[in-house]
């Protein structure tokens, strides 16, 4: 089965192409194909790569989202870097949607009204959410009637405890729905069962806490592979310092500089998302590998914004281990996780008292999937590679293992409905595994 992952951000569009057979893999698969935008004010750039390792580099016209992803769709069946002859090869297409709200913890099929309840929770991921529904619409007329899944960020999170999921405002908030959500849910669950691999230890008794630093960040408890408490929160800005987001602060400097400045609520989304973090402490970058390269130079507000990083991280880890009552295993993943050995050296040296003991020469040329503590380390630190993708890709295999299930046990008895009867067909291709 062929099945297609697009994960859209607000400025940029990933889309991976995978290849699974009647048996799950136990380890992750390389893509066929894999696509990326970055979208600029006016130009796009984009990069494809096929399992032969042929690689494409252009720069496009940012004309539209839709022009550019098309064109981008289009390359899969490109002479010189596609993997399919034709784009009808493709039999499903899973989506990486940040937020599912009150509605959605499981992976789904996308039907209209799927696609109205994603759209309702939009405030919530405004920029997120419009490019993930606009990559279900672009999918519906490029590749045509094909199954499309959606699988959520936050459905991971959606069983924690109330004392960790509910805010310490008015009951009413939860009522209403404004809940602690928690993203990076997808990444976070992987992480987790991929440790209890690597470490050869029953997932059901392991405590984890799983470290997703990129340009978003966040921390999540994991015990038996369910998440206890996460930083994220109602929205992607809770937690943790980020790349341009604030995370967590005092909400009265927020109620003070709208008194002051008479800021509206675009101007404070504009300043809390993108104008804070590394870039806001540093004044010149959100990204990690900046920052590092600046503070050799003497750059004391890159050397300030890359200790209050490592400070509120170090804090949440401290806060998730109290949560957890123990920690088995320290998980480091995603961009500045995989990569920066300074911010696992810096977190990890002084949480000794916990049981982490970094060995300093495995941090500085780690393999991915590795652990990086030292022998007799209590807890075990791993770094482990981020593979949302593939675990979309997993989560749509299984939902069509239970359409071919469904199929079955309902044998013409029962009249499906339009989504069913499209995954029906495609359940066709894993029904004797089930």
């Amino acid at each position: 089965m062929k099945i297609l992952v697009l994960n859209s951000g607000s400025s940029s569009q990933k889309a991976c192409l995978y290849e699974i057979g009647e048996t799950l893999p136990e380890h992750p698969r390389a893509c066929l194909w894999e696509g990326r935008v970055e979208f600029g004010e006016r130009i796009a750039a984009v990069t494809v790569k096929n399992s032969l390792g042929v690689v494409q580099k252009e720069q496009i016209p940012a004309s539209s989202r839709e022009q550019v992803v098309k064109h981008l769709l289009s390359t899969l069946s490109a002479e010189k870097v596609g993997a399919v002859t034709s784009v009808s090869e493709i039999d499903a297409v899973g989506h990486r949607v940040v937020h599912g709200g009150p509605h959605f913890e499981e992976p789904v099929i996308i039907t209209r009204e799927v696609r109205s309840a994603i759209n309702s929770v939009s405030a919530l991921a405004p920029l997120h959410i419009r490019a993930e529904v606009e990559g279900m619409e672009l999918v519906e007329a490029f590749l045509g009637p094909i199954p499309q899944m959606a699988v959520f960020d936050t459905g991971f999170h959606r069983q924690m405890p109330l004392e960790a999921a509910t805010y310490p405002g008015p009951y009413e908030w939860f009522e209403n729905g404004i809940r602690r959500y928690g993203f990076h849910g997808i990444n976070h669950q992987y992480c987790a069962a991929r440790a209890a691999q690597l470490l050869n230890k029953d997932p059901k008794s392991l405590k984890v806490i799983s470290c997703h630093l990129g340009n978003g960040c966040s921390v999540a408890a994991i015990h038996g592979g369910r998440s206890i408490d996460t930083t994220m929160g109602f929205t992607p800005l809770d937690g943790l310092m980020m790349g341009t987001r604030s995370g967590s602060v005092d909400p009265g400097i927020l109620i003070y500089l709208m008194r002051k400045g008479q800021l509206d609520s675009e101007q404070m989304d504009r300043m809390l998302n993108r104008e804070s973090g590394l870039f806001g402490i540093s004044g010149f970058s959100g990204d990690m590998r900046e920052i590092l390269a600046a503070v050799p130079r003497g750059n004391e507000r890159a050397k300030l914004a890359f200790d209050m990083f490592v400070h509120r991280l170090r804090i949440a880890i401290g806060g998730m281990a109290a949560v957890l009552g123990g920690v088995d295993s320290l998980v480091f993943t995603a961009g500045v996780g995989e990569n920066s050995s300074e911010v696992r050296a810096a977190v990890c040296n002084p949480l000794g008292f916990l049981g982490i003991r970094l060995d300093s020469e495995l941090n500085l040329r780690p393999s991915l999937d590795a652990d990086i503590s030292v022998a007799d380390s209590r807890v075990r630190i791993l770094v482990i590679r981020a593979e949302e993708d593939w675990a979309i890709a997993t989560e749509c295999w299984k939902l069509a293992r239970v359409g071919a299930k469904r199929q079955r046990q309902m044998s013409g008895q029962e009249v499906l409905s339009p989504a069913h009867l499209s995954l029906a067909k495609l359940s066709s291709k894993v029904a004797d595994t089930a």
